[in-house]
């Protein structure tokens, strides 16, 4: 009882106390400042005078401070917070990009007060951040209720919220009824109309402002870029009184998106400074056209040239998609490390695209490995390993992964299905891709798309049910795409279904003409030649060419690239000795030549047979056996391995007890020991 005596604060001194804070608050300009006067006032009791916690909620929310945690920690010890209180935590959330709790404290604001012209454009502008329109429309009604809808910061901040949520009528008809309208109002609506591509009358509202600012030219200057009208965009560029960093990134934003390269980079060149955004567009444009190589050049240039610069989420999202695009395994290896030298994490979206490069790239194994180094995964993480899992063949590993994702309580998604379906269908467990294509509907109640229909039809195909796939695809309830019809068509050269095949190409050359190139080819495998001549024919009158077919291979950073009868490459003639020797190798081993796979009209079986072993893949894997001694051999292939190479490949992996991993156009074959991976279902 003494000692609480003692440490009651008579109160002559706890208004003493007060003033003197009161006028302490008044200088002070620092975190550390405010938390000793916050300390202060709790010693001495003057925090429970209103005026003394209110004046600390304003110091904390206030900038420079700008403290959310303590703003909050002391706005939830007053009894009764009065509007302005109310009013700085939603601006401090807002400002804290904290938007979501922005909207929920003022759901609670409204039980105890009437919103003010303060609270309600803070308020919608956090609406505006995460385009909750609903909630803006909820919003919206409260200031009808409360009649400020007249009041030009309340309208203003309407405009702009309909404006980013593209509701361009409701924007439209706030604005008409302002009567005083600020530069920022004009702004909002040139740039909604610019951004859903109403250029014109974005273009006809900049020529109706008043006054104009960088905002007011930049925001035009975006709309004619993503509305793929370049040079009207450059003439906006050019003619802007005065340029931002933002106007030349949006510049050279539309220059990638055109796919002016060459343009994009003489702008990069040129300009007088450059800050992240300016790199992550020119890798992204780069990595989003396919130009895998310049995107990995560009992060290399940017570790070179700035030193202040680090590289983001949306950096390694372009990089990582870039190296997975180009499959050089080294490269993947060298982007990890250096992530996780520089604090990079793996949870979220980077452990999502980790797993999908490893996959990519060839590495399963190192897919797995950052997976198990997840603490806490996500739906997405376990997607990407079941997606890559399936492409490479491993189908039992992935279904075994999601009996253990069932176990852990992550719901599957469409995703997850497409992944299973796949995996089932490189490996030719049609039964069981039955089985997930109904448990998604059934168990999960997940609605069937394309993709999923896509999966069955292949697996179908793939083991010679040709005629039930006929079947799933006429009773698709969409539109089939070129996928589907080219997995008929697969499907009807491999198991030479000539009639099934003509069907599914006949309805492939509706959708794109360059789809008479695997109907010559079908035929040419069934010895059909005059069908073939009447195909090609119709191809070189419409200017249809064959892509040719390349097989890449990485030594030491260095990609080497073989086509098909390759004599470029500076080992050309060990190249040819070691075909030589593998060709004797191979028929010692009992290998006879799959000849239906040439595509030409050779009657000699001698030249069908050299035709064959001059395939790009075959010169890259002699390459690889001549260089590489005792590691895994990767090829990249960009069409789809045939026949004979496949068989060859098989023995070749147990002639020279070597794993060989190939990548083609649709999946990884697996070669080891004489056996590959996809269980001879491609």
């Amino acid at each position: 009882m003494q000692n609480t005596a003692a440490a009651v604060v008579p109160p002559s001194s706890v208004v003493l106390h007060h003033h003197h804070l009161l006028s302490l608050f008044r200088s002070s300009e620092r975190i550390e400042e405010a938390k000793k006067l916050h300390c202060l006032s709790l010693k001495t009791g003057a925090f429970h005078h209103s005026s003394v916690s209110s004046r600390l909620v304003s110091l904390y929310t206030a900038r420079p401070i700008n403290d959310l945690i303590y703003a909050r920690s002391v706005f939830d010890r007053i009894q009764t917070p009065s509007l302005p209180l109310w009013n700085m935590m939603i601006k401090c959330y807002i400002e804290n990009h904290r938007s979501h709790e922005a909207i929920c404290l003022f759901s609670h604001l409204l039980s105890e007060f009437s919103p003010d012209n303060f609270t309600l454009p803070c308020v919608l502008k956090g609406c505006s951040r995460l385009c909750a329109i609903e909630e803006g429309k909820q919003i919206h009604g409260v200031s009808v209720k409360l009649g400020l809808t007249l009041d030009k910061f309340v309208q203003s901040s309407l405009v702009s919220l309909y404006s980013k949520c593209g509701i361009l009528d409701c924007a439209r008809k706030v604005f008409n009824e302002m009567g005083e309208k600020d530069l920022v109002t004009w702004n909002s609506l040139i740039d909604g109309y610019a951004r859903s591509g109403d250029v014109e009358t974005a273009t006809k509202l900049f020529d109706e402002i008043p006054d104009r600012d960088l905002y007011s030219w930049t925001a035009l200057l975006h709309g004619f870029s993503k509305s793929g009208k370049i040079e009207a965009a450059r003439d906006v560029f050019d003619k802007m009184p005065a340029k931002s960093l933002v106007s030349w990134n949006a510049m050279i934003n539309g220059y990638m998106r055109s796919r002016d390269f060459e343009s994009a980079s003489d702008l990069f060149k040129i300009m007088p400074e450059r800050n992240l955004i300016t790199w992550n567009t020119v890798i992204a444009g780069y990595q989003s056209n396919g130009r895998f190589e310049e995107a990995l050049s560009m992060f290399v240039r940017m570790l070179e040239e700035e030193d202040d610069l680090k590289p983001n989420n949306a950096t390694y999202t372009s990089l990582m998609s870039a190296v997975a695009a180009s499959a050089i395994l080294s490269t993947a290896k060298w982007v990890h490390s250096y992530m996780v030298k520089n604090g990079i994490g793996s949870d979220g979206v980077m452990g999502t695209l980790l797993i999908e490069m490893y996959s990519k790239c060839g590495s399963i194994e190192s897919g797995l490995t950052a997976f198990r180094s997840i603490n806490g995964k996500k739906l997405g993480h376990w997607n990407s390993l079941i997606v890559g899992l399936g492409m490479h063949g491993m189908a039992d590993v992935a279904l075994e992964l999601f009996k253990q994702m069932q176990e852990s309580g992550i719901k599957p998604n469409a995703v997850t299905f497409v992944g299973l379906l796949n995996a089932c269908s490189h490996v030719g467990y049609v039964d069981k891709a039955r089985f997930y294509f109904d448990l998604m509907v059934q168990e999960y109640k997940v609605e069937r798309e394309i993709e999923h229909y896509g999966c069955l039809v292949d697996a179908l195909c793939r083991t010679g049910n040709l005629q039930d796939a006929k079947t799933i695809i006429e009773k698709m309830p969409m539109r089939p795409n070129k996928v589907i019809w080219m997995s008929l068509l697969r499907g009807a050269r491999n198991y030479v279904d000539i009639e099934m095949g003509e069907y599914a190409a006949h309805q492939l050359i509706d959708l794109a003409p360059e789809f008479h190139v695997p109907l010559s080819n079908m035929y040419a495998a069934a010895g059909k030649w005059e069908k073939v001549s009447e195909v090609r024919e119709t191809m070189k009158m419409k200017g249809i060419k064959k892509e040719a077919g390349w097989s890449l291979i990485e030594r030491k950073g260095v990609i080497h690239r073989f086509i098909v009868g390759e004599r470029s490459h500076p080992q050309t003639e060990e190249i040819y000795a070691k075909l030589k020797e593998m060709r004797e190798k191979l028929k010692a081993a009992g290998h006879i030549a799959d000849t239906r796979q040439v595509l030409l009209r050779i009657e000699d079986k001698k030249e069908k047979e050299v035709e064959l072993e001059l395939h790009s893949e075959r010169l890259a894997i002699a390459y690889a056996l001549i260089n590489n001694s005792n590691s895994p051999i990767r090829v990249l292939k960009n069409l789809t391995v045939c026949n004979d190479c496949h068989s060859v490949t098989k023995l070749l992996s147990r002639i020279y007890q070597r794993d060989i991993i190939v990548r083609d156009n649709s999946r990884f074959h697996h070669f080891r020991d004489g056996s590959c991976s996809c269980n001879d279902f491609w």
